[in-house]
């Protein structure tokens, strides 16, 4: 989290919104890169207290969020659900010491538990499973209507970070200039509702738990209107990236092929493929290479980067540099 933002987190006020959620004092600190993210309890049952400082969303974000959860949720899907206040909000706020606002949403945590890279059952059943699971999610979305009142949740090029001479260092200038080109191929790509819609955007393997059968999804604070190919490209960009360094080329595309092999014959059982999906993929890693090089800048600063953020940095910019995604299949 940005240090101007943790400065403005008081004790103060997540015990206000402990208090409206009616949770227990006691509380769990889970993350806290884009939101603060804690486990809390209530009646004996735990839930997800999720605070989102005014800098990241804005309230009418939050609730298009939830207004999505609810839809999905009602079409059968294994998702976190977020739940009403003792005021009847699904989102409440207060404001923070210089004007700014702190958003809270309570969550329910849910089943199985989270599957790491090196786990046995990091396997291609899990693969299967993940990949009907975004099927599923893009077949139904496809019909998904925001509810009166409720604004559209906003679209991939409106996401604050691409805007690259902001959050990119200003001596990147070939990487900035490529990031602007790839966004201009991206956005002459055909659009329509088979294959452009609200996606979660963000199904890597930290956001979701799974029980063995069926994965259960959280964390849709990424949520946003997109071509579906990138919410396939997502797990398999995270899949590659956590398991191999940038040196071990040979190994990390042997297993995108096997995951991807996987993963898709999974999401065929739920939705058809997105046409054109092969050459569209790379681009959509790229994307997300350019995404997490904005958000990691943004969110670490130079003074706090570990030998690993500066690595992944230093990877990240040799791709978007030479314009090559992180996985060649």
């Amino acid at each position: 989290m940005e240090k101007t933002v943790e400065i403005l987190l008081t004790k103060e006020i997540i015990n206000h919104f402990l208090h409206v959620y009616s949770l227990e004092e006691g509380y769990k600190l889970l993350g806290d890169f884009e939101n603060y993210v804690y486990e809390v309890n209530k009646n004996d049952c735990t839930f997800i207290l999720r605070l989102t400082h005014s800098t990241h969303r804005e309230l009418e974000n939050l609730l298009a969020e939830i207004d999505w959860i609810q839809y999905l949720s009602s079409q059968r899907l294994n998702i976190s659900m977020a739940f009403q206040s003792n005021n009847g909000k699904y989102v409440e706020s207060i404001s923070a010491m210089d004007g700014s606002i702190f958003y809270a949403t309570l969550f329910s945590k849910v089943s199985g538990e989270q599957v790491k890279i090196k786990d046995e059952l990091f396997n291609e059943q899990l693969f299967y499973v993940w990949g009907k699971t975004i099927g599923k999610m893009h077949a139904v979305t496809k019909t998904y209507v925001p509810s009166p009142n409720i604004k559209e949740r906003y679209h991939w090029n409106e996401d604050e970070l691409l805007d690259v001479e902001k959050y990119f260092p200003a001596e990147d200038k070939v990487a900035i200039q490529n990031a602007k080109e790839l966004f201009e191929q991206i956005n002459k790509l055909r659009k329509n509702k088979d294959n452009y819609g609200l996606i979660h955007s963000d199904i890597h393997w930290g956001n979701f738990f799974y029980d063995g059968k069926s994965i259960y999804v959280f964390d849709f604070d990424d949520c946003c209107y997109q071509w579906f190919v990138s919410d396939i490209a997502i797990p398999l960009y995270y899949s590659t990236l956590s398991g191999f360094s940038a040196s071990e080329t040979e190994r990390r595309n042997e297993f995108g092929e096997f995951f991807y092999s996987s993963f898709i014959e999974g999401y065929k059982t739920e939705n058809s493929l997105p046409q054109d999906i092969e050459q569209q993929l790379p681009l959509f890693l790229m994307l997300r290479d350019i995404t997490l090089y904005s958000a990691l800048n943004k969110k670490i600063a130079p003074e706090d980067r570990n030998e690993r953020v500066k690595q992944m940095l230093e990877e990240i910019k040799v791709r978007i540099e030479q314009k090559k995604p992180i996985v060649h299949l």
